[in-house]
């Protein structure tokens, strides 16, 4: 049995494999391919009429297969196999056909100043965006196959003489250990490689924007890209990169400071606002002044429920309101997050269900909460918000102060690669606060963050800045 008799037999109950002899001169070439998967003109002008007998004198370009295996590799993949009758060697050519989704502007991550573009599900595409931006000799691209069946093209993407050889070893270690059937999305690789299973904070950044992935490779970090996926995995990370956004860095410090602390505040308050809440009416109403706690007390004197059923009911009905709002088309989709939480909001309260002062602390941590850029990490804070909750209306400010203590404590020992996850807060580097909460200028910011140890540390020379600038 020759190949080409080998090759059909492999994909003999495959409607979409085709078997194409071409008869050139005095040989018979036999192009083999899945045309659901190859341009079927450019397999017939560009490889049909214009190959030789010969591979090599001119014509496109065919590659040498060593075995049979590699040819239905390559099949599988897109691209032709080219037999020719009087020779036992097969070759591949680029078959043309892969459709790709033009680049357009990021829907998760939107951007008011900075480049829109963003990544596709193309990984070649992908790594054009990275090289565009970055044509360094010391960008570095290495390339793998994960997934047993889905045999899923992998690239590694980081700066040579910056990134930490121990934490890209570190990295290459982890995504060798993958051995799973499909691997269909850069999540799948995230929850694979990360430290910690059972934490709801992320250990990996995901994003669709070039721009974040240059800038984090040139801090010393590693991009995963995984082909047929338009977000990017970046590694290793910490906490304070859920606050950070592009806008920080394209505006000058103090309007990029001033949002960044608007956002922590928004975390903070997304967290505890709803359980501080039921602490305080329901065990410490001393607390709050004498005119407010009147005030409360009388909205809910026709409230059935305590506090923290109230607030229980209308925090699930906020989530379900959202999930509903991003599975309906978008149109529809806002109306039912916008016009479900004012009707709903409004019939308990007329209803007696719950009191307008639940919807107002309720609507105030919706917010909150939206103001959080990853939206991996507004999950989180989202998720935790209810065990606080639970702990605030069975022991109060206690268990309100006790949460926070263990989701502190979590946040200290979490790793991201060997990374301190909550650094720099804990370990603490002042060095690395020049961009934490408040975004210092970038002329300050002469050196990359000393948690990741870069080969070089230095990213700027500001003994060429003239004066005036």
């Amino acid at each position: 049995m020759n190949g080409v008799e080998e090759l059909q037999a492999a994909f003999r109950d495959t409607s979409d494999f085709v078997s194409h002899p071409i008869q050139i001169g005095d040989d018979c070439v036999t192009l083999l391919y899945l045309n659901s998967l190859v341009d079927q003109t450019f397999a017939n002008e560009h490889i049909g009429q214009n190959i030789h007998p010969l591979p090599g004198e001119g014509g496109p370009i065919l590659t040498p297969l060593p075995d049979l295996q590699e040819a239905i590799t390559a099949i599988l993949s897109g691209n032709i196999v080219v037999f020719f009758e009087n020779s036992s060697a097969a070759y591949v050519s680029n078959g043309g056909g892969s459709e790709n989704r033009t680049i357009q502007a990021a829907e998760n991550e939107s951007i008011i100043r900075g480049p829109r573009d963003s990544f596709v599900e193309s990984l070649h595409v992908n790594l054009s965006l990275i090289r565009r931006r970055f044509p360094d000799i010391g960008l570095k691209v290495q390339t793998s196959i994960l997934g047993r069946r889905s045999k899923t093209k992998v690239a590694l993407v980081f700066v040579d003489d910056i990134v930490n050889p121990t934490i890209l070893q570190e990295v290459q270690s982890r995504l060798a250990t993958v051995d799973i059937d499909e691997v269909l999305d850069c999540g799948t690789i995230e929850q694979w490689i990360q430290d910690s299973w059972y934490s709801p904070f992320p250990q990996a950044q995901y994003t669709e924007l070039p721009v974040r992935v240059v800038s984090a490779i040139g801090e010393g970090r590693v991009a995963i890209f995984v082909d047929g996926s338009p977000s990017v995995l970046i590694v290793p990370m910490t906490f304070s990169m859920l606050f950070q956004a592009p806008d920080d860095y394209f505006e000058r410090w103090l309007i990029g400071s001033a949002i960044r602390t608007i956002r922590f505040l928004g975390a903070v308050i997304a967290l505890i606002l709803p359980s501080l809440y039921i602490a305080l009416v329901s065990f410490h109403p001393g607390m709050i002044p004498t005119q407010l706690t009147l005030s409360i007390a009388a909205t809910r004197a026709q409230v059935p429920f305590p506090s923290i059923l109230e607030a229980l009911m209308m925090e699930t009905t906020l989530e379900m309101l959202r999930e509903a709002g991003m599975r309906l088309p978008k149109v529809m989709g806002q109306t039912i997050g916008i016009v479900g939480g004012l009707v709903i909001g409004q019939s308990a309260v007329e209803a007696g269900i719950v009191s307008p002062v639940m919807v107002i602390v309720v609507g105030i941590t919706a917010i909150s909460s939206f103001l959080v850029p990853a939206y991996n990490g507004a999950i989180a804070l989202r998720l935790l918000r209810f065990p606080l909750m639970i702990l605030a209306g069975t022991l109060g400010l206690f268990g309100v102060i006790l949460g926070i203590l263990t989701v502190a404590a979590h946040l200290i020992s979490l790793k991201s690669f060997g990374i301190n996850y909550f650094s720099p807060f804990a370990p603490y580097r002042p060095s690395d606060w020049k961009d934490i909460i408040i975004r210092a200028p970038l002329t300050n910011q002469k050196e990359r963050p000393e948690i990741l140890h870069p080969l070089d540390r230095v990213r700027m020379n500001l003994r060429k800045r003239k004066k005036g600038w």
